[in-house]
């Protein structure tokens, strides 16, 4: 059992920043990747960023590449979001996910294992 927790959520003016952090417990592995997604209300669930388990390969999703870094900090078991010139639309929860295997960065189906979110609001 693979545990992610992510915390850094909260309240910010458009043109703010926030910086998300989910750590891993339990049992892990050596190589994984991992990634973020985000619902908001009504909507799917969204793609937002992605890393290689090394970190040398990152992925965006369009509506946040140059705004936002995925960074990891393989031995303290933890990947970070810094999310820049933040907008309204940027509101929703945020999910922490990895993937053992058979990893497709975009791709939610590809993850086995997720957290349980943290709220980002930005208000206009």
């Amino acid at each position: 059992q693979v545990q992610l927790r992510e915390s850094g959520g909260g309240s910010v003016q458009a043109g703010g920043s926030l910086r998300l952090s989910c750590t891993a417990s339990g049992r892990t592995f050596s190589r994984y990747d991992m990634g973020w997604f985000r619902q908001a209300p009504g909507k799917e669930r969204e793609f937002v960023a992605a890393i290689m388990w090394s970190g040398t390969n990152t992925y965006y999703s369009d509506s946040v590449k140059g705004r936002f870094t995925i960074s990891r900090d393989n031995a303290k078991n933890t990947q970070y979001l810094q999310m820049n010139s933040l907008k309204p639309e940027d509101t929703a929860v945020y999910y922490c996910a990895a993937s053992i295997n058979g990893w497709l960065p975009g791709d939610p189906g590809s993850y086995e294992y997720w957290g349980q979110g943290t709220q980002v609001t930005v208000s206009s």
